[in-house]
């Protein structure tokens, strides 16, 4: 059995790890833990300061030295005091992927634990949708909706999906379907798309389920 903890950013991840993640991976033996991140005393959610999640990280890694900790970040608005996000090298005017990796990079050497494992979602959880858009004709009467988040994707990917405040993945999807409910209808859509799709679809992703995958017991 190994263990694996995620900071994730909010209660669409922690349902998404949940009902899709968990149970997944439980049958190889690595058991995944979402949470929520902590913001003030008795709220949770929201990646609003790096100084306040920067305790939490090390905390979980320290607290658990045999289990492995990770993040469920969005790439999108994080906070100015992110690691890497004020470098001159940052790439801002690079792709979401290499944005993320920068940042990623990053976050492994301010946190500097041996059992960390840094990861963005790139840009944001709804990019995972947008694998197959015709999965969103389930939760709504609007025809439109699902040929206008298919053009999002025309000939690219789902986390090439840009990050600026009015076309950023979840602004695309509210957008044209108003009433989307993030916590309620990601998940759900999520786990109808399933992993294999969103995998083949989203490298950044994928990489990063790879390297989960690589902390399985050799005997599982």
């Amino acid at each position: 059995m190994s263990r694996i903890y995620l900071l994730v950013e909010g209660q669409t991840e922690e349902a998404f790890v949940g009902e899709l993640l968990t149970p997944h991976y439980a049958r190889i033996g690595l058991y995944l833990t979402p949470i929520i991140v902590s913001t003030s005393p008795g709220h949770r959610g929201g990646v609003v300061s790096y100084a306040k999640i920067k305790p939490q990280i090390i905390r979980l890694c320290r607290q658990d030295a045999r289990a492995k900790v990770s993040t469920l970040f969005d790439l999108y608005a994080l906070p100015t005091d992110f690691p890497g996000k004020a470098d001159a090298g940052y790439p801002a005017n690079g792709t979401g992927v290499q944005k993320a990796n920068y940042l990623e990079a990053r976050l492994q050497q301010d946190i500097n634990e041996p059992n960390f494992l840094p990861n963005l979602l790139v840009h944001e959880f709804e990019a995972l949708l947008f694998t197959a858009p015709q999965k969103f004709a389930e939760w709504t009467d609007d025809a439109e909706v699902v040929t206008a988040l298919a053009s999002a994707v025309q000939g690219s990917a789902p986390e090439d999906i840009n990050d600026s405040p009015q076309t950023a993945p979840s602004k695309r999807v509210l957008a044209v379907m108003p009433e989307y409910q993030k916590t309620f209808h990601g998940p759900l859509i999520a786990c109808e798309i399933g992993l294999d799709a969103m995998r083949l679809a989203c490298p950044h992703f994928n990489a990063w389920l790879a390297r989960l995958e690589g902390f399985k017991p050799l005997n599982a």
